[in-house]
């Protein structure tokens, strides 16, 4: 029996079945997760090791802060002060130790891999490599630093009407009371 399609459309079909099955084949690919090495490119190209190294001294800061705020609320004996202070160097410790690079590289991997592909790993590790990529790198601290002093000067405002409006609430309790008005008879 003779086919009563067209060579025409034969060849069309076989040429839709053929971008299919390619397509098909290369989908895969395309959303394929990235290997450890793709992402160990993007770690080094964006620079996350020293990013990381750069926020430990800042979380020991907030730290100390803490401890001060402690030590300064309370009125401590010289043998306790020595004691919150081993408890900070131990604290600082187990911080130092729990987000060390060791520790979190291979976190970083595994959830770059649960949420990238090797497309969108390749992608950003080519962009972080690039001149562009490297001088967001170099900005971002200084663009992060007046982004937090753009929200306090925006937010300054809006403080000092919350005081106004707590001072408010504090005094209004505090009024002297209205004398009571005489009993009537």
């Amino acid at each position: 029996m003779m086919s009563t399609r067209s060579p025409a459309r034969r060849g069309l079909t076989r040429l839709a079945l053929t971008l299919a099955l390619g397509l098909a084949a290369i989908a895969p690919a395309l959303a394929a997760p990235p290997s450890d090495a793709d992402i160990n490119r993007l770690l080094a190209a964006s620079r996350a090791q020293s990013m990381l190294d750069t926020m430990l001294p800042q979380i020991e800061a907030m730290q100390r802060q803490q401890f001060q705020q402690v030590a300064e609320q309370r009125q401590l004996d010289e043998a306790k002060k020595a004691q919150l202070q081993r408890i900070e160097q131990r604290t600082n410790q187990t911080i130092r130790q729990a987000l060390s690079w060791q520790q979190l590289r291979p976190m970083y991997v595994d959830l770059y891999k649960k949420t990238f592909s090797k497309e969108d790993v390749l992608a950003m590790a080519e962009f972080y490599e690039s001149s562009a990529g490297q001088s967001l790198l170099d900005k971002t601290p200084a663009l992060m630093q007046n982004v937090m002093v753009a929200i306090q000067d925006k937010m300054q405002p809006l403080f000092v009407d919350l005081q106004k409006d707590l001072e408010a609430i504090v005094n209004e309790g505090n009024a002297p009371a209205a004398a009571p008005a005489p009993a009537k008879k």
